[in-house]
């Protein structure tokens, strides 16, 4: 092999791998490459039950139900354009007690789009619940966990804190209410190993639409609840309480 061709494969090797660390920052969940991200403090006994792709119709309402039962708060990252919708939805959930964040209006691939739609999609969000709500939003949640560094600086231009995770038991796919429990009872295992509070990502709600069949994470939640109740030494919360010890 000559030097040109030892040269060219060396900068198509090194392009590949910019390429391949620019995809882990940008779709990582737990990566900070782009900018730092809420994901979860020093606490193994903490437990974040947070909730994508709502409002939706019945589910929401029965996952509200369940939460009250076990005196539980969770954190509701919204679509912009369901909150339009389902106004109604979105109220009974902060009059509940809940956290309210924002999801996008649309839910796209923030990561690959232009930085006017990415403002676009986060200050329209924002606005609808703001408007539906009275009272001002602080947290966001990218779609997918997609990022790039701007969307982290415009999220934090419009006063929201970026959150991630570190459990995705994958409810959004057709299995049982059991095996989504039990994914996250893993994830929490493996954090508490790690002495790291869980920030576990469900869904009540999906991207496709209104009435995502979302009931097995209902009843999966009910299982944690009951898993973890209070004499278990376990603590649920909601994530502005870890954005206060940062």
């Amino acid at each position: 092999m000559n030097a040109p061709t030892i040269t060219t494969a060396a900068a198509a090797l090194t392009a590949a791998g910019l390429a391949c660390g620019c995809t882990y920052a940008a779709l990582s969940a737990q990566s900070h490459l782009f900018g730092e991200v809420l994901i979860a403090p020093r606490n193994p006994n903490e437990i974040a039950l947070t909730y994508d792709d709502g409002p939706n119709d019945i589910v929401t309402e029965r996952l509200l139900d369940v939460l009250a039962r076990h005196k539980v708060r969770g954190t509701f990252f919204l679509i912009g354009r369901y909150v339009r919708e389902r106004p109604q939805i979105v109220r009974a959930i902060a009059a509940s007690g809940h956290l309210i964040g924002n999801h996008s209006m649309t839910h796209p691939w923030l990561a690959w789009q232009s930085s006017t739609r990415i403002r676009e999609e986060l200050a329209g969000c924002n606005a609808l619940l703001e408007d539906t709500l009275g009272a001002s939003v602080r947290y966001f949640r990218a779609p997918h966990g997609a990022r790039r560094p701007a969307v982290l600086r415009i999220a934090r231009e419009l006063g929201l804190t970026p959150v991630q995770w570190n459990i995705l038991p994958g409810d959004w796919m057709p299995i049982t209410a059991e095996k989504i429990a039990a994914r996250a009872v893993r994830g929490i295992k493996r954090n508490q190993q790690r002495n790291r509070a869980s920030n576990i990502v469900l869904h009540d709600g999906g991207q496709a639409g209104l009435g995502q069949p979302r009931l097995p994470t209902v009843e999966a939640t009910r299982l944690l609840l009951e898993k973890y109740a209070p004499q278990t030494g376990t603590k649920f919360v909601t994530i502005d309480s870890w954005a206060r010890q940062n």
